[in-house]
């Protein structure tokens, strides 16, 4: 586990992490002997490796050297004796500056040979804090920790915090530790934590949890909260906006809406984080102490620390509210240069699971808690913990009906919610009703076994077995005998379909077809699991039973395949719904910017296509590109041979390049079929609806698609 992916998956319990590659940054301070020991000691326990860094500067004194010349006395002055003195001086400094980098990296490889860890130096020349950075940072180094001390050679009393630090700690891209104390150890405890529902404050609790139980030290845990900066700046607002423009305003009702909801609101998220804090450490089976504090947050903690004198504070290093252009968060920035504590700056990332933040964070409406009532039990909670993600993710923490709606046009395409109506509607009519269980054992004959193995389908088998029991039980037998699966299986040898049989649905069989695109392809799939179940005189299609259809379905599908059109065409209209292929987020938002409707689903099928054959299981954006680039390099070839009016001319140039030529091409031979020889807008139109009605975009699999 590397510091530049620290980060836990949401479904697992987060283990308690460590650190496997140090970085040590010395200069023979009180600080950075310090930051040595401390270093050495995490190494330990977290059997990590050690490198040891230390910049020296020779550039930089060669520069201030020649500065000084000038003021040198006048036998120093002469010509000769001048250039002489410079050699001396680069000599003495190049070579003295890196014997005392060695004997300072020399100290540490001696502790870790008496400590018997792994050891790797590190000398770098340049500005200090610019090398040091760069080499943190550098992400073939796998360092996971870096520790140095605050304050360096230069320090002063009362400065806890050098310009190197400083600077450091803003650009370090991994877990920086600084210590501020040279006296003090890091592992007296107690620990705190702040949190503030960051995945960086959770992963900066996961690291305390680690070291406090290593060190059997407390953890005390703070979240912190302004309620005073609306209500100030409410009040500023009052006081410059005219008597007009505080009716428009409503300045009276949006004080009232502070006072009863923003500040009873930002005391719950807050007490929620640490809620959730408390429960990740039980996954732990430890215990924290946790405070709730009410302030400016940064002053707020900086009283609380001086009432509990920890040991060692550990924030993230940016919080809830960063964007990806923050390098630290201005709490964490004003608390590590006051704390006088060692502080930790966490890059680790942990994300509680979503029903883990839902049930401190989160609260349902009255009004979408009975929208969610119109959703069968059988699948409400899968329908909850969907709705909740996307809360989360939009940042409420207040589901409204209006969410749930939203929520659900998002996750839930159309033809998807169309088959959830029809999964509601059997639901409510009892259709998918469990049939009353009979506790009673049937046993079967060896003859009446033997004779229901011969069928290989385990669909039919499990229906035959089924039939056969019930016409035993029928006549007060707890046995099975061959008599009574003979007539079934008469029917099944006769292949002859039972017209008259009534079909039904369970939810899950439903549930699997509303996979299958919509249009043309669903409805033929359809039919063929229902001609496959009254084939086999099934009347109650299962999953498994729909399965061995949709299996028929590809077979009939893969036989009309022909012609030279587009590999992926061809398996996205054999495919009758997708593989075990996922799309990252990154993905699906790249598949939004495609009109909605049957241009994405094909799309989407042909994307999909394109992955199972060249045997890959996850869509990224690069895939994508690849298939547009596929898509790009066959459009390219296309021209319009055609005349083509302005109008749909121009609605052809809103077209993406990519699939603008195959569009051109197939457009033009919707026009030939027609005997039409200039195209039009309703010839697009006329085309559209082919695609659309038929779910495939290449003719030559069908020449005479666009006939009237």
């Amino acid at each position: 586990m590397t510091a530049h992916a620290l980060e836990t998956k949401q479904e697992e319990t987060a283990p308690l992490p460590g650190y496997n590659s140090i970085l040590v940054a010395v200069d023979s301070s009180d600080h950075s002997n310090k930051a040595r020991q401390e270093a050495l000691e995490l190494a330990s326990f977290f059997n990590s490796k050690i490198t040891a860094t230390h910049v020296y500067a020779a550039k930089l004194h060669d520069i201030r050297f020649k500065q000084m010349e000038g003021g040198l006395p006048e036998e120093f002055r002469m010509e000769d004796e001048l250039e002489r003195q410079r050699d001396v001086h680069d000599d003495l400094i190049t070579r003295g500056l890196s014997i005392i980098t060695d004997s300072y990296l020399d100290q540490v490889e001696r502790d870790c040979a008496d400590a018997n860890i792994e050891f790797k130096r590190r000398p770098l020349e340049g500005k200090n804090y610019r090398e040091l950075v760069r080499e943190c940072n550098n992400k073939k180094s796998s360092y996971e920790l870096l520790v140095m001390g605050g304050a360096g050679l230069g320090a002063v009393h009362g400065n806890r915090l050098g310009t190197v630090c400083q600077r450091v700690a803003r650009r370090s891209d991994i877990d920086t530790l600084i210590i501020k104390d040279p006296e003090q150890s890091i592992n007296k405890g107690p620990i705190v934590v702040g949190v503030d529902g960051s995945s960086r404050s959770y992963g900066g609790l996961l690291t305390a949890l680690s070291l406090a139980r290593q060190w059997n030290v407390e953890v005390k845990v703070v979240a912190a909260f302004d309620p005073y900066y609306h209500y100030v700046a409410f009040n500023r607002i009052a006081g410059v906006l005219s008597e007009e423009a505080g009716k428009v305003f409503k300045f009276k009702e949006q004080e009232k809406l502070h006072e009863d909801i923003i500040d009873s609101g930002l005391a719950k998220i807050y007490q929620g984080h640490l809620k959730v804090a408390e429960s990740i450490a039980a996954d732990h089976d430890m215990k924290i102490e946790t405070v709730l504090l009410d302030g400016k947050p940064h002053d707020v903690i900086m009283k609380y620390l001086k009432k509990v004198k920890p040991s060692l504070l550990i924030l993230g290093k940016t919080g809830v509210h960063a964007d990806a252009e923050l390098d630290i968060g201005g709490n964490s920035e004003y608390l590590l240069h006051d704390a006088e504590c060692a502080v930790l700056l966490s890059q680790r990332q942990h994300q509680p699971e979503v029903d883990r933040l839902a049930s401190v964070t989160t609260s349902w409406s009255i009004e979408a808690e009975r929208r969610m009532e119109r959703v069968p039990s059988f699948v409400r909670p899968m329908a909850r913990m969907a709705i909740l993600r996307y809360a989360q993710e939009k940042g409420h923490t207040i589901i409204t009906e209006r969410i749930v709606e939203e929520a659900t046009a998002e996750l839930m395409p159309d033809h998807a919610e169309q088959a959830m109506e029809e999964i509601v509607c059997a639901h409510d009519a009892g259709d998918l009703k469990r049939r009353a269980t009979n506790n009673e054992v049937m046993r079967w004959d060896d003859d009446a076994t033997a004779l229901l193995k011969t069928v290989d389908e385990l669909a039919l088998r499990g229906n035959l077995s089924m039939r056969a029991e019930k016409k035993a039980r029928s006549q007060g037998r707890n046995r099975v005998k061959k008599a009574d699966i003979e007539p079934f299986m008469s029917k099944l040898l006769s292949s002859e379909p039972s017209d008259n049989l009534e079909i039904t649905w369970q939810a899950a069989a439903l549930a699997r077809l509303a996979r299958v695109p919509e249009g043309f392809m669903r409805n033929t799939s359809k039919d063929r699991i229902e001609q496959y179940a009254k084939q086999n005189d099934i009347n109650e299609i299962t999953l498994t039973v729909a399965e061995q259809g949709l299996k028929q379905a590809r077979k009939a599908m893969n036989s009309m395949e022909s012609g030279s059109i587009d590999s992926d065409d061809r398996s996205a209209r054999a495919r009758t719904a997708p593989s075990n292929i996922t799309w990252s987020a990154a993905a699906e938002a790249r598949m939004s910017k495609v009109p909605v409707g049957f241009m994405r689903d094909l799309t989407r099928q042909r994307i999909e296509a394109f992955a199972t054959r060249h045997k890959i299981d996850g869509i990224t954006p690069q895939l994508i590109d690849e298939k547009y680039a596929e898509w790009n390099a066959g459009s390219a070839k296309q021209q319009m041979k055609m005349q083509w009016d302005e109008h749909a001319a121009q609605r052809i140039e809103k077209i993406p390049d990519f699939v603008r030529g195959m569009v051109i091409k197939e457009t033009e031979q919707c026009a030939a079929q027609n005997g039409i020889t200039t195209v039009t807008e309703e010839i697009l139109d006329k085309a559209t609806a082919h695609w659309k009605e038929k779910g495939i975009f290449h003719s030559e699999s069908d020449p005479k698609m666009y006939k009237k």
